[in-house]
């Protein structure tokens, strides 16, 4: 247990920010930054996913489909490779590893948060729906107006749960060399070759309490939003007899 304070007291710096300043910006803030664009880049391209694989147009739904199943059905360690083969061939130079990490995060998670944006949208009561089509909103102003508002709000918790999954999946782009905290990880271990187990203890641990931090603001984020919706469903029950409780009820 020694051995691990030692190690965190003579490598914190590069656990925390890698080599900067005298070298690319890496460890726990790498890592941080990483997942922070990557799930902020992938939700515009979520919503426009899920909107397409709900649209009525099947000129829409079919690629979208095909392009959620294709990315959900395969390794992450897959999507990077390619991405990292295939982006130098498209814009026909390099990019640097944390580009194509962050390319491929965006590709990956843009997949799963269109299901858990589809869900919310389909959560929600179809006479949301019926009532904006009734008041002439189209297809597409039923959807930005009326009803992506009110999913987003309820899907906050589940939001905040795929960021975590995604600080968890930054932990790959070591294999093409993306300084996050695996890798400084891995930097540490190389020097000191003798003490793998208090290294890599160390990085678990890191990652638990960083995941562990997020899943209980995620908890209070979803019991916040459950005690706000009760209190916005009692606000709203009218004032008639069937509303009351037996005891207080007006007789017909």
């Amino acid at each position: 247990m020694f051995s691990v304070f030692e190690i965190l007291r003579d490598n914190w710096l590069l656990l925390l920010v890698g080599q900067y300043p005298s070298g690319p910006l890496g460890g726990i803030v790498a890592t941080l930054i990483l997942s922070v664009l990557g799930i902020v880049l992938a939700f515009p391209l979520s919503v426009l996913l899920a909107l397409c694989r709900l649209s009525p147009w099947r000129l829409l739904r079919w690629p979208a489909t095909v392009l959620v199943y294709v990315v959900r059905g395969v390794p992450l360690l897959m999507v990077i490779l390619w991405v990292y083969f295939l982006v130098p061939l498209v814009i026909g130079r390099e990019v640097s590893g944390f580009t194509t990490m962050l390319c491929t995060l965006v590709i990956y998670e843009g997949a799963y948060l269109s299901e858990v944006v589809r869900a919310g949208i389909l959560a929600l009561p179809k006479g949301q729906t019926e009532a904006a089509r009734a008041l002439g909103h189209s297809h597409l102003g039923t959807m930005w107006f009326v009803i992506l508002p009110q999913a987003l709000y309820n899907m906050l918790p589940s939001m905040l749960s795929q960021f975590i999954s995604t600080i968890k999946e930054t932990t790959l782009g070591y294999v093409i060399n993306v300084q996050e905290l695996t890798f400084a990880a891995n930097q540490i271990n190389n020097q000191l070759l003798t003490k793998p187990f208090q290294v890599f203890f160390i990085l678990a641990m890191t990652y638990y309490v960083v995941c562990f931090s997020l899943t209980q603001l995620a908890q209070w984020l979803e019991r916040r939003i459950a005690h706000k919706r009760l209190g916005v469903t009692l606000t709203a029950l009218p004032e008639a007899g069937a509303s009351l409780p037996p005891q207080v009820a007006p007789n017909p």
